[in-house]
Order: structure tokens, then C-alpha cells, then sequence
């Protein structure tokens, strides 16, 4: 029986029979280069299922004929790192920060590991470039209220600040207006003197009348001038790094509730190498005394 062959009239191509919508489905076959080199991949991963681990089984997999494991790989990568790290963090380990920052090799290290466990362990709240955020202190300055030396940096890193540890540094503030310590015109007063030593704009009539609420309150742990006092963990007032916020509004709230920040004790997190890093690379931001 003859086959009836129905060609396109515009490419003259033959037509496979199927219509859509009066578009008629032309009989093109696919390049031969793009057939071989389909039938070559199709050789290729039956190699390369033999050669290398690939079909997952019920508890493990098909090894291979070379057994070869990617995640071996790195693991043998990290093993290698770590072995190359180890003559100097068994150094660091039990050098004193004072030696470590004079050996040019250790040193060079410590910044290097630091700035990488700071981005880990310390980024999240103090930021990526240790700028600080309202509640978080900024770390690139030279306002410090427990201290940075060296030594001071890395005593806050391994007992935080009000943690649950046995050594962490502890101040509370007093709610003044929470607790009803002050009355609301002492408070207001109070702020205004706080403005003035700060060198804000201020009502220098309650300003001179909060004084006296300052020395009576606030002075033996701010200072009698406001400079700070670093055993009470009371910061500086004078200048114009805030932690909270220097502002009217904030200073009143802040009078009002008090604040009580918390930073966590790494003493049982990191160990004593990365802890002996960490302060090192704090230090050098630029604010390390």
C-alpha cells in the first residue's frame, strides 16, 4: 500500500503527520555530530559509574574501581592544614601576648587567625569591621570601660561581661526612675548636667541643678566629673562615643531603666590559642591602648 508523503510547502520538508492548530510538525531529524555526541556522554557515565563512587546503596554506595572519595579529599586537605598550623599555635598556646607581639612570625599569624575567628565567633554582634552597633561596643576606638591592654582584652574575652562565669566582669546600674530612685525633675536634671559635660546643647539652668544630682548619685561610679571608672565598669561621659546613644531621649531612658549589655564568657568555647589571637587582633584594630 502506498505511503502517502506530505511535504511543507514553504520548506519542502516531509511533515511528521501531527497538526496543531494548523501548524504542521516538520520531519527534521537531529544533527548527526549532536547524536554521536549523545551516544559518547551515554559511553562516558557508564565509565564513569564504574571508575568512581557513585549509586547510592541502602547503608553506603558503590566505591568504584579507584575508590576515590571527595570528601576524603578534603578531609586529608584540612588534616594537612591544620599539621601546618600546629607549630604555631602550640607556640601561641603558651607564649604570653607581650611575646607573641614580638615575634614577628607569631604575631603575623595571630592577626591572620584572629580576624578569621573574630568574623566566626565576634561579627555578629559587634560587626564585620568591629564598628559596633547601638548595644555593642566599637572596637576601633580608644573608649574602653574594662580596659585595652592586651591583657585587659583577652581577661573580657574569657570571662565576658556580666556572664554566668565566676570571673566576669559585673556592674549594675541603677534604674533611677524604674525603681523610683529619682524623681522625673532630678532625672531630667540630671541628663541635662550630662549634656553639658559632653559638650551638647543644654538647659544650663537645670544642667547647673543636676550637678548636683550627679555627685550625689551618679559620681562614685562616673567619676565626679564624669570621666569614668574603670573597676565599676562606669564609661566615660565626657566625650562623644555613645554606647546607647547620647541623645536626650536615649540619656533619659537610659537614666530611667538602666542598662545591663551581656557579653558571653569564650573561656570554655574557644580554646586558649584562638583566645590569645582574638585579643591580639583586637588590639591592633586601632582603639588598643
Amino acid at each position: 500500500m502506498a505511503h502517502n508523503v506530505e511535504k511543507d510547502d514553504v520548506t519542502g520538508i516531509e511533515t511528521t503527520g501531527h497538526e496543531w492548530d494548523g501548524i504542521k510538525e516538520l520531519n527534521n531529524p537531529l544533527p548527526r555530530w549532536w547524536l554521536w555526541t549523545f551516544y559518547a556522554c551515554i559511553i562516558w557515565s557508564i565509565g564513569y559509574w564504574v571508575i568512581y563512587p557513585t549509586w547510592p546503596l541502602i547503608s553506603s554506595h558503590t566505591k568504584g574501581v579507584i575508590g576515590y572519595s571527595s570528601r576524603q579529599d578534603v578531609m586529608d586537605k584540612i588534616a594537612d592544614a591544620k599539621a601546618a598550623q600546629a607549630q604555631y599555635l602550640d607556640r601561641i598556646e603558651v607564649a604570653s601576648l607581650a611575646d607573641i607581639r614580638n615575634d614577628s612570625e607569631l604575631l603575623n599569624f595571630s592577626l591572620a587567625g584572629g580576624k578569621s575567628a573574630f568574623a566566626v565567633n565576634c561579627s555578629q554582634c559587634h560587626g564585620q569591621g568591629a564598628q559596633g552597633f547601638k548595644g555593642y561596643p566599637n572596637l576601633n576606638d580608644d573608649d574602653w570601660i574594662w580596659g585595652g591592654l592586651p591583657e585587659e582584652i583577652s581577661a573580657t574575652i574569657h570571662y565576658g561581661i556580666r556572664s554566668d562565669h565566676d570571673d566576669t566582669h559585673y556592674s549594675e546600674m541603677p534604674a533611677f526612675g524604674r525603681d523610683e530612685l529619682l524623681e522625673r525633675e532630678q532625672i531630667n536634671q540630671v541628663v541635662e548636667y550630662v549634656l553639658k559635660i559632653s559638650g551638647q546643647e543644654h538647659d544650663e539652668a537645670e544642667a547647673t541643678e543636676g550637678q548636683t544630682v550627679f555627685v550625689e548619685q551618679c559620681a562614685s561610679c562616673h567619676g565626679n566629673k564624669g570621666e569614668g571608672m574603670r573597676d565599676f565598669g562606669a564609661p566615660r561621659l565626657t566625650d562623644a562615643i555613645w554606647l546607647y546613644g547620647g541623645d536626650r531621649q536615649t540619656l533619659r531612658e537610659t537614666v530611667n531603666n538602666a542598662r545591663f549589655g551581656v557579653m558571653p564568657a569564650w573561656t570554655n568555647r574557644l580554646d586558649e590559642a584562638t583566645i590569645k589571637q582574638l585579643a591580639i587582633y583586637v588590639h591592633s584594630l586601632g582603639g588598643g591602648e
